[in-house]
């Protein structure tokens, strides 16, 4: 395998040998199955450090073109059987249908699916959790973390949490076109904490605070708690309804706008950049204040548009991210983007709520951002995604109803399904559950509950459990739609076209 390196490139050695590699792969150069030179003897060959190849190793497995056997190396992966993606228009619905309005709420949802994950037959549609699989690494980088910075984890840390970290954060999100200095960034227990934070700060109870509709459940409960009263405009194929944006920014005054610009929860809709431009545009007329929550910013499968804080001129966007939805739930480090007028009273939040994120989490995002195995894995966690989105999108087209339509996000994991009638999804819901799959009732994420039929499906599980999952629900919509065709209407070809698969 023969490798020649430009050393004069602006281009870092470790992309040159994953694109020499990937075009061997490609061109058929190298077969599947065949044996990648070790580590250590392309190091040796090529003349640079070990941790380049495997830096290099390491994106093509993110790029899904070869594996790691332990013990043996490296090997050219076998393509997987295309898997052709299904193509649906997203025909959001403009009238809002009231639909079972005692349905599970935020809270609820979530504290069932934490509960049933010990069951191993569960299959989960329901939840915001990303699966994960094995976390090789963790074991290795944690004592890494901890060696390097026992000196202080024993100890508070800055309210703001650990500069090192904040720092790494701003690289992050320069190269998703937002430049930021450190001491802009607080570091927080999740995103979740950061929305806290910020609704607290900025609003009091009777406030008017604008949302999309339908928006992330856990948003709508916490402005619930805080006594804000909800405007929900609906949400169009390419985002919020400007035009309606703008007339409740006239008549209302609301003091905020909560918004999700990139891999949107609940729909997977991302914002084009015009779209967000207009955003902020309308919100500096009207003087309002705009949170944006970009929980699943970097899991995008395609180029997406820098965040609305960076089409920001007068500072009055507030960006909250998140590293649990792309390494791990459990370390809860979240970050928020402070507005220069804002910063010193949403720090004086922060210490109110808790004085800092546990350091000891702090340092394992640090290495994995320091060694560049989060890149690696991010890539691998993107790859994976993919193709499991490909998989719910064929499985949809193959068991849901005719006339269900749903959103084909580019990144995330998220679907956004909706139904082509009024189907009781709570008493599907429940009988979905007891045969083992569990899914999240659109209408939690519509202020009030009121909203369209629809379903959001979290396709970041193993293909196989999207397969099995898909088809136990069109099989419920299915028989629903038999067993409400009346009897003495039901024509032999209605009920034909109605069988269960």
């Amino acid at each position: 395998m023969k490798i020649l390196l430009d050393r004069q490139s602006a281009r870092p050695l470790y992309l040159q040998i994953r694109d020499r590699v990937q075009r061997l792969i490609r061109s058929g150069a190298l077969q599947p199955g065949s044996r990648l030179p070790s580590i250590r003897a392309l190091a040796r060959e090529i003349r640079v450090s070990p941790l380049t190849v495997t830096e290099a190793y390491g994106m093509l497995e993110g790029d899904d073109l070869v594996y790691a056997q332990p013990g043996s190396g490296y090997f050219v992966r076998v393509p997987p059987a295309e898997v052709p993606a299904a193509t649906s228009a997203f025909a959001p619905a403009q009238t809002v249908i009231i639909q079972e309005p005692q349905q599970s709420g935020f809270c609820e949802q979530f504290t069932a699916s934490s509960q049933l994950q010990a069951r191993p037959d569960l299959i989960d549609f329901s939840s915001g959790f990303p699966h994960l699989g094995e976390q090789k690494d963790f074991a290795r980088l944690a004592r890494r973390a901890v060696s390097q910075s026992k000196d202080t984890l024993l100890r508070y840390g800055l309210p703001q949490g650990q500069p090192i970290l904040r720092q790494q954060i701003t690289q992050l999100l320069v190269q998703q076109g937002l430049a930021v200095a450190p001491e802009q960034l607080l570091i927080t227990n999740g995103s979740q904490q950061g929305l806290a934070l910020a609704m607290q700060y900025y609003l009091k109870p009777g406030d008017w605070v604008i949302v999309e509709s339908p928006t992330y459940h856990g948003a709508i409960a916490l402005l619930e708690t805080l006594g804000a009263r909800i405007v929900g405009i609906p949400m169009q194929a390419d985002g919020i309804n400007l035009t309606l944006l703008e007339q409740y920014l006239h008549s209302h005054r609301p003091r905020l706008i909560y918004t999700i610009s990139t891999l949107h929860n609940p729909t997977g809709i991302t914002t084009p950049s015009d779209h967000r431009q207009q955003l902020i545009a309308i919100a500096n007329r009207y003087d309002c204040l705009v949170l944006e929550d970009n929980a699943y910013e970097g899991l995008h499968f395609e180029p997406v548009p820098p965040p609305l804080k960076a089409f920001d001129p007068h500072d009055r966007v507030t960006y909250v991210g998140t590293f649990s939805k792309t390494l791990m739930p459990g370390l809860r480090v979240g970050y928020l983007v402070a507005p220069e007028a804002h910063r010193q009273g949403l720090l004086r939040q922060m210490l109110l709520h808790d004085f800092h994120v546990a350091t000891l989490s702090q340092a394992v995002v640090s290495e994995y951002l320091a060694t560049g195995y989060y890149r690696r894995h991010l890539d691998r966690l993107r790859m994976q995604n993919r193709q499991n989105r490909d998989r719910m999108l064929q499985a949809l087209s193959q068991h849901f109803p005719d006339g269900t339509t749903w959103t084909i996000p580019q990144g995330g994991f998220f679907l956004w399904v909706h139904l082509p009638e009024p189907f009781p999804i709570q008493r599907i819901s429940q009988a979905a559950l007891q045969q083992g799959v569990l899914i999240a009732c659109g209408s939690a994420f519509f202020p009030k509950q009121q909203g369209y039929p629809a379903l959001r499906l979290n396709f970041s599980l193993p293909p196989e459990e999207i397969v099995k999952g898909i088809a136990i629900l069109g099989r419920l919509l299915q028989q629903h739609r038999i067993a409400a065709l009346r009897p003495d209407r039901a024509s032999n070809s209605e009920r034909k076209r109605y069988r269960v698969r």
